[in-house]
């Protein structure tokens, strides 16, 4: 009966899982999301508003400028009308952007050292709203819960659950570097992708890609990194060398 129960269980996940597969924008990739679009826009909305009242926004006109006059391009670019964009600079020095599910983009104050022009800041913008537009927070989400699950059924089915222990350590490990780790790094490389190809639709040069990165490889040289397996971004070099190879094919589109 419990090997039945169990069959029954895989069954259903085989069923429910397929159900839920979706494909991104632009490189058609299947993905498995477990979360409506609803969802997933109302917790980048409650995400946006703790980020709001934790941190202190830029009241640099010129850069604020800057960031809205490029966001709106890109946004218009990803032609996604019931996305609620809105563009903000945090007043830190921190080399960082993102941007939350349903379409809040966040840049850092710090970015502008590696950023020298509006290209580049598109680049930035474009990779950001490339992650939004290709769902990649709300399927991190759903393979998190896929895990979960997944630890929870192996852990059951080895000796009813008597070494759950083992199993959660063993499983989280291979969840995290098997798998998470992974399709973060995959993530970051659509991202690239799909961004080229919004700042191109823009009217942004995808050229400068290779000189905004090149800057923050320069500007992080000497900082330690994990090595690539262990870490949710590529390497500097390998991300250079994908967007290298992918913008001739940006470049049809540029005006």
């Amino acid at each position: 009966m419990k090997k039945i129960i169990q069959l029954l269980l895989l069954a259903f996940i085989t069923i429910y899982f397929g159900a839920c597969l979706a494909s991104t924008p632009y490189t058609h990739r299947k993905q498995l999301v477990l979360f409506s679009p609803q969802q997933e826009m109302q917790m980048g909305y409650q995400s946006a508003q703790e980020i709001l009242k934790k941190e202190r926004l830029s009241r640099d006109p010129r850069l604020n400028a800057v960031v809205q006059r490029v966001g709106k391009r890109i946004a218009a670019a990803a032609a996604q009308p019931n996305y609620k964009w809105e563009f903000f600079v945090i007043d830190k020095d921190v080399l960082n952007a993102f941007c939350l599910p349903g379409g809040k983009v966040f840049v850092y104050k710090g970015l502008f050292r590696a950023v020298q022009n509006e290209d580049q800041l598109a680049v930035v913008i474009g990779h950001e709203v490339a992650h939004a537009i290709a769902r990649h927070g709300a399927e991190r989400m759903s393979m998190m819960q896929l895990g979960r699950m997944g630890k929870t059924i192996a852990a059951q089915t080895i000796s009813g659950g008597k070494y759950a222990g083992v199993i959660n350590k063993a499983y989280g490990s291979v969840e995290g570097v098997g798998l998470i780790l992974p399709f973060s790094r995959k993530f970051e490389y659509e991202a690239d992708e799909i961004g080229l190809y919004l700042m191109t639709k823009a009217g942004y040069n995808p050229r400068e890609a290779l000189t905004f990165w090149d800057n923050m490889r320069r500007l992080s040289a000497g900082k330690r990194k994990p090595p690539e397996f262990l870490s949710t971004h590529p390497a500097d070099l390998n991300r250079i060398r994908k967007i290298q190879q992918r913008i001739p094919v940006a470049l049809k589109n540029y005006r």
